[in-house]
């Protein structure tokens, strides 16, 4: 298999020497990050040991196998499939904020990329990503301890009409300097990252509840319904009330 990218360049054979199982083993060395490979169908076929601590399992051979479905709330597993169809189809995930499930059962944020797996004849046979947990990693990055301000309010008050002034001042900032700190650490703006804590949170209840589309809206911090449905479509594809239906008619 060839995770694109690693290659050897200009006649260089000594990448061509390194064993997959070697290369991929480093990531054992990572203990904020996880890091998977999936085959076509879904299913992991390698994970380093913080992933396998996070989805709370002993060892690979329980995770082997296993799909998304059996570490995650249904809502959450299956835009994970559905992200690595469209990584499969040549899509690509950079940095996307997505909701995901402790060991404990509670519902964190985390920071995931993913990439398209090829075998040696370049034909994609799978999947691989990295994920970190935001907190942890805010946390962890001493520059961006002025992040987790901004960041912790967002996901206190994101049912509300916060004003990036507003953010700003909670965050003892100037609304640039708020703005540059979510650019390079995040690569989106507050407005984007807010956008998108709103959509998830959206996304969860037309699954876990039967209000209203509107309702759904205005309790995720839409004021309006139809700015509501376009923006849940640009980041999932799916209007909300087809992303409802295709839930229900295709969850396990």
């Amino acid at each position: 298999m060839t995770i694109k990218g690693v290659k050897a360049q200009g006649g260089d054979d000594f990448l061509q020497q390194l064993s997959v199982s070697q290369v991929i083993e480093m990531f054992d060395l990572m203990p904020d990050m996880l890091f998977w490979l999936k085959d076509a169908e879904g299913r992991i076929r390698y994970a380093n040991q913080y992933f396998l601590e996070h989805q709370g399992v002993d060892s690979l051979s329980q995770a082997i196998g296993c799909s998304d479905y059996d570490f995650s709330p249904p809502h959450i597993a299956r835009q994970f499939v559905v992200d690595d169809q469209k990584v499969m189809q040549g899509e690509v995930v950079t940095n996307r904020l997505e909701m995901n499930s402790e060991s404990t059962g509670d519902i964190s944020w985390f920071i995931t990329s993913k990439r398209p797996l090829y075998n040696d004849k370049g034909q994609v046979i799978g999947s691989y990503g990295i994920s970190r947990h935001l907190e942890k990693t805010t946390v962890a990055i001493s520059s961006m301890e002025a992040l987790k301000v901004p960041v912790d309010y967002i996901r206190k008050h994101y049912m509300y009409p916060v004003t990036l002034k507003e953010l700003a001042r909670a965050s003892h900032l100037s609304v640039s300097a708020l703005e540059r700190r979510f650019k390079k650490y995040l690569k989106k703006t507050p407005k984007q990252f807010m956008n998108e804590v709103r959509l998830e949170n959206a996304r969860r209840l037309l699954v876990e509840t039967a209000l209203p589309i509107a309702t759904v809206a205005s309790e995720s911090g839409f004021s309006d319904p139809s700015y509501f449905s376009r923006q849940f479509y640009r980041l999932f594809t799916q209007l909300p009330s087809e992303f409802r239906k295709s839930h229900c008619r295709k969850s396990p």
